[in-house]
């Protein structure tokens, strides 16, 4: 779809552009299942992160789970999962980012970014700690995240150091925040 050419009150002809289509953002559904699926085998081009979601869905793990909508077309999901950093009575308990995926023919359009900043919110004003996510520096980094080890939070994997990164949601909790991040048990091997 091109410019709409419309008439101003003054009578004279001139070009509005293109808006945007919105893009709403609600909670995922039981109903929802196979489309989330759908997004995420899309998105990588494979069914690994498929499948983990699914996993982590069937086992009804704590979760933040939310999907983009474009009109009634599923067209972007992200998952955040109940994660721990520490070790034993200093454990704090978080959320972890992983996976988000839009659809190819909708990425690099802003629906990944509403994601991320939609979850972010719901995960601050729910009294959520911190995000962890293991990603890429440059994309995470415009929504705060800094590479875990200026905390002195490590990964247990073995990932590149600056692509494992930490967003503490509550200054109050930097302090507390120290020693071995955990994903969920149902990430081991999805590294």
């Amino acid at each position: 779809m091109g410019p709409v050419q419309v008439k101003s009150d003054a009578g004279t002809r001139g070009v509005l552009e293109k808006i945007p289509p919105i893009i709403r953002i609600r909670e995922e559904r039981p109903e929802d299942a196979d489309e989330i699926f759908r997004i995420h085998e899309k998105a990588f081009s494979r069914r690994e992160e498929a499948k983990l979601v699914k996993t982590l869905c069937r086992n009804d793990v704590p979760r933040l789970s939310l999907l983009a909508l474009r009109e009634k077309q599923s067209v972007g999901h992200i998952l955040f999962t109940q994660a721990w950093i520490g070790e034993d009575s200093r454990k704090v308990e978080g959320m972890g980012l992983a996976p988000l995926a839009v659809l190819p023919e909708f990425q690099r359009q802003g629906t990944g970014a509403l994601l991320v900043h939609n979850g972010l919110k719901r995960l601050r004003e729910g009294g959520c700690p911190f995000v962890m996510v293991l990603g890429g520096p440059a994309y995470y980094s415009r929504f705060g995240f800094r590479p875990a080890s200026g905390y002195e939070v490590r990964c247990t994997w073995k990932v590149p150091e600056d692509a494992f990164q930490l967003l503490v949601l509550n200054p109050a909790d930097q302090f507390r925040l120290r020693g071995p991040a955990l994903y969920r048990p149902e990430f081991d091997g999805h590294e």
